[in-house]
């Protein structure tokens, strides 16, 4: 057979080999390009995440002292409004009878309470009124803070080509809870590093809670006034301390997360 056949022949032979070679190649670079791009959406998931735990605090803090001004709130109206001596009592007619001076006459007949207190609490109702309706401003402002990370949180999803839905995170996640995501669960009981989805949840799942505290903090602000019952005010406050929309496990679990 001629020579050249049979280097055709060796050539035919070797022509496979070196046609899988520049693809082979093509894969190991695409795997550490998408190595590369996961673990830099990761990093900056993470900065995003912390961002909004740090915005999270604050509301926290926010909350401490909004409560603290609807106490003051409370207690400079039930000072105003609390009931005269009632002097029907045997025991504190004589009393009066037996230490009657002008000065306790002038406080008797202005319903126990003296104009220099009347003043000062008054002062102290408007005060209170005014810091809880700033407290709103800032905690709204919070919250679209919280809005913007989530909507950046969304756009490091699609970068990073996770596959999610054109909807943004907080809007795929509102309304659920920690019974419905199961989040807790899945990550404590795998052991499993945190990804970014799980993050995204997270997130999502802690701006509902703060959101629907934030919506319940404004109806009980903006229903305060003079005419506001005793017990409607002790409402308010127990309601306020208690945050019934915020779950401490999920905010202890987001917190776990970050070193």
């Amino acid at each position: 057979m001629p020579l050249c056949c049979l280097q055709g022949r060796k050539a035919d032979k070797l022509k496979p080999l070196c046609m899988e070679a520049p693809g082979k190649q093509t894969k190991e670079m695409e795997s550490e390009e998408e190595k590369k791009l996961k673990r830099e959406t990761k990093e900056k998931f993470f900065l995003i995440f912390k961002d909004f735990l740090t915005r999270v605090a604050k509301l926290d803090e926010l909350a401490a002292v909004g409560g603290r001004l609807l106490t003051g709130f409370q207690q400079g109206l039930e000072f105003i409004r609390r009931p005269p001596i009632n002097k029907t009592s045997k025991l504190i007619e004589n009393l009066i009878k037996a230490n009657e001076t002008k000065g306790l006459k002038s406080y008797l007949e202005a319903g126990c309470i003296n104009s220099h207190d009347r003043v000062q609490n008054m002062s102290k109702l408007r005060t209170c009124l005014i810091g809880l309706h700033d407290h709103l401003i800032k905690v709204k402002s919070l919250l679209n803070d919280l809005q913007c990370l989530l909507e950046d949180a969304t756009a490091a999803l699609q970068t990073a080509n996770e596959h999610v839905s054109p909807l943004t995170v907080k809007e795929s996640v509102d309304g659920l809870d920690l019974q419905e995501s199961g989040i807790e669960d899945e990550i404590t009981s795998s052991g499993r590093e945190l990804e970014v989805t799980d993050y995204a949840a997270l997130m999502g799942i802690i701006y509902s809670m703060v959101k629907q505290d934030y919506a319940m903090q404004d109806k009980i602000v903006t229903s305060l006034n003079l005419k506001s019952s005793s017990g409607e005010l002790e409402s308010y406050c127990q309601m306020w301390s208690l945050r019934p929309y915020i779950n401490d496990q999920i905010m202890h679990l987001a917190w776990k997360f970050v070193p």
